[in-house]
């Protein structure tokens, strides 16, 4: 963490924008923490405002596009490849983008607030071949609220950020598995419904 901190304080929004972007592709970088220090960092008048909102937005944005577009072009190359072994069947896919239709978009938006979530859904999002115009309506909204939210904790909060943004990054970790548990026990749970209705 010493590392990545160091780096935004060095490189400003640069380093902010880069270190955002690799993290939303999904390297092991504790974004929120980052947002929660840039906050920090404008609290001691080290960054202004405005330019760290604008750099984390654009960083989470493009780091989100990238993972699109990895879906969106590797996804037939993966189903077809790896598909039996990664359970990406075309029936699966097809689901994939039924969810899209109906509640994807909100994962789209809500889903930067849960770790590991949120490198999902937009990978998700190109497989099931998601028109640009809806991923960017909201992911790119996301990547704002997500941006602004962590930031103002850490203007907030000030001097005490390191106490405070590790209890958020621990309770955002346990969101995530809640969330990942009851993903697995929906799938669980229609797998047994639709074997039983087949006998």
């Amino acid at each position: 963490m010493e590392t990545f901190t160091h780096w935004v304080t060095q490189y400003g929004y640069l380093g902010l924008f880069g270190l955002l972007m690799l993290g939303i592709v999904g390297l092991p970088i504790p974004e929120e923490t980052l947002l929660t220090f840039a906050g920090v960092l404008v609290y001691r008048g080290h960054l202004e405002l405005a330019p760290a909102l604008l750099a984390a937005a654009s960083g989470s944005a493009c780091g989100i596009t990238v993972s699109y577009g990895l879906g969106r072009t590797l996804g037939l190359l993966i189903t077809r490849r790896f598909g039996q072994l990664l359970r990406l069947t075309p029936e699966r896919v097809e689901q994939i983008q039924a969810w899209f239709a109906r509640v994807g978009h909100w994962g789209l938006l809500w889903g930067y607030f849960l770790p590991g979530i949120r490198h999902l859904t937009a990978v998700l999002a190109g497989v099931a071949k998601l028109q640009y115009r809806d991923f960017a309506l909201f992911a790119y909204a996301g990547a704002c609220i997500w941006s602004a939210s962590f930031i103002s904790i850490g203007v907030l909060i000030g001097r005490q950020w390191a106490r405070v943004s590790e209890q958020i990054h621990h309770n955002l970790a346990i969101a995530s598995a809640v969330v990942v548990v009851l993903l697995l026990l929906t799938a669980v749970a229609r797998r047994v419904m639709a074997a039983r209705s087949a006998r």
